[in-house]
Parts: structure tokens; sequence; C-alpha cells
């Protein structure tokens, strides 16, 4: 089997309780060319969510877009999907890595530099680390880590570090200047009127920093 390659920069993660319309807020966002979506919902039940996998892996399948889901290994082996996300509470990256090789890719979710600097020695694809700015979905973190942390960060580590947390169209340039491979959004396209010209306009600020 090819490895498969961290080749996204913009990493969309889904909130279904920030929109009407979680399934075109997805498609507006890939069309507008988002490729790679993580499915975050926590609340659901195992049917739940494999009813909704299944309808978000439909549309992003039309787009050639990547898709995760978050801590449901066997739902991402049992459905095919692209890769799991691990959370602070999950099965240990390294583990997941030896039982699975490289059949999932594997994103771990880093809230300081020591958990960071472990997830890229259990076998992490990529990371995202944060809350770097202020936002609701990750005040249970604590306080933002801001630039400099996620400046040590990128620097320490060689695997694709994602900035979340409070990232929108003002600060990206921001953190790819401080070292981020990508930026990691749930509310700024989730939440947003217009998905498609926000994912749209996020991804050319991406292109002219990081060709």
């Amino acid at each position: 089997m090819e490895d498969k390659k961290i080749d996204f920069r913009l990493y969309l993660i889904t909130d279904r309780k920030l929109t009407e319309d979680l399934f075109w807020v997805v498609e507006e966002a890939l069309k507008a060319g988002v490729k790679a979506l993580q499915v975050r919902e926590k609340d659901l039940s195992s049917r739940e969510l494999v009813n909704l996998s299944e309808r978000l892996y439909e549309i992003a399948r039309r787009y050639k877009a990547m898709v995760f889901i978050n801590d449901r290994i066997d739902i991402a082996i049992s459905m095919g999907l692209d890769g799991v996300h691990l959370g602070v509470n999950s099965i240990p990256v390294d583990v997941v890595r030896k039982k699975w090789g490289r059949e999932l890719l594997i994103g771990v979710s880093t809230h300081s530099l020591e958990e960071a600097l472990e997830a890229q020695a259990g076998g992490a694809d990529f990371i995202t680390f944060g809350p770097v700015y202020e936002t609701p979905s990750k005040i249970k973190y604590g306080p933002p880590k801001g630039i400099e942390a996620l400046k040590e960060v990128c620097s320490r580590v060689s695997i694709p570090v994602f900035a979340i947390g409070g990232i929108n169209i003002n600060n990206t340039r921001e953190v790819l200047d401080a070292g981020a491979y990508g930026v990691a959004l749930i509310s700024a396209i989730m939440a947003s009127k217009t998905p498609g010209l926000t994912a749209g306009a996020i991804i050319e600020e991406i292109q002219r920093r990081i060709p």
C-alpha cells in the first residue's frame, strides 16, 4: 500500500451544532478547495455517527477530499476512511500505529510541546496545536497558547503542525509565519453564512504564504 501524504493545508473539522445544514456547509467548503475533513460529533451514538459519516464520505469523495474521524478507529477502519484523529484521552498513537501500520493516517490533538513531541515519537502523521487564540470550542483546554508557543512547537517537531483555535482569515498569515504547516478550522467555516467564500479566502491566503 502506498503511503498517503499530508498534502492539504486547511483541515476542516465539523460541528453540526453551529449550522442548520452541515452537509451544505461541508459541500460548499469542498467546492472551494478544502481537501481534508474531520468528522467530530462526539455526542452521537455509533449508529448515528456511521450514518452521518457515510453521507459526508460520499460528499467528500466527489471532491477527492480526505476524511478523518475523531477517535473512532473502528469506524475509520470499517468505512475505509483515510484516517483517524486522536485526542488526549484516546488510545495512544503508538498503539494505533503498531496495530494498523500505514493503513490509517493519524492526526493527534496537542496542547503543549511535550504532547507534540510525544505524538511525533508515537508515529503521528500530523498534529493540531492550540488553542492558539481564544475560542469557545477550546475553553476546556485553558487559556490560549499564543503565537510564541506555536513557534516553539513548529521549530521542535518535524511533522506537519496545524494551528487550531480561533483561526480565521485575519490571523491565518500570522500562524503560517510562525511555522504552521496549515490551519484547522471549526467555527470560522461551520458558522459562516458563506462557507464557500470563507474557505476560498483562507485557501488563497495560505497559497500566498505557502506556494
